[in-house]
């Protein structure tokens, strides 16, 4: 059966998509849920893995767009970026927080835990949730193991949060952090 092409153009500025991905569902080989809470980077921003240019551990983001850039964040945690933008340009979007909704108690397998808020509130644990690795580094977002789905039309729309990206040491004030307002599945809540 083939896989419909991913709701969002992620030839895109970076900071679209990271908004526009909010109440996507992501799926890894069946497995996530609705997307909850991102941040955008790109290339002319310090905070950004490609502020310096290409390098090995990058070379995804400069890649073509709609492709997974992972990284393993304080040599423990494997993260998930969507490649943004035209290749060569080095721009995406961190996936900080999903709402688990497919294969839940996979999730909870990986993660070791039961509580369904916290498998996937933070970006170390969405890795982990969705057996996230290196080796899904550079691979397309529209075939397998991925599957992007829109959000369903009779669902109503979330309202938009917008603030400071977290976790970071430079740039912190850009606002380019998005998620579901209100959503009890976030990383951190929002200020108001």
């Amino acid at each position: 059966m083939p896989i419909a092409p991913p709701p969002i153009d992620f030839g895109a500025p970076s900071h679209e998509v990271a908004r526009l991905l909010i109440g996507v569902t992501l799926l890894v080989d069946g497995v996530g849920g609705r997307i909850v809470e991102t941040e955008a980077y790109d290339r002319e921003d310090p905070a950004s893995h490609c502020f310096g240019g290409p390098t090995p551990r990058n070379a995804a983001m400069f890649g073509p767009p709609g492709h997974a850039y992972v990284y393993r964040s304080y040599g423990i945690h494997w993260c998930l970026n969507l490649v943004c933008r035209e290749a060569g340009h080095g721009a995406g979007v961190l996936i900080r927080a999903i709402e688990p909704t497919h294969g839940i108690a996979r999730m909870r397998e990986r993660r070791g835990l039961d509580a369904p808020r916290l498998l996937c509130a933070g970006p170390g644990r969405v890795g982990q949730a969705l057996g996230i690795d290196a080796s899904f580094n550079g691979k397309a977002l529209d075939a397998p193991p991925f599957e992007l789905l829109a959000a369903p039309e009779d669902q109503a729309p979330w309202q938009i949060a917008v603030g400071p990206r977290i976790g970071i040491s430079k740039a912190i004030a850009q606002p380019w952090r998005f998620g579901a307002r209100g959503s009890r599945y976030l990383s951190r809540p929002f200020k108001p």
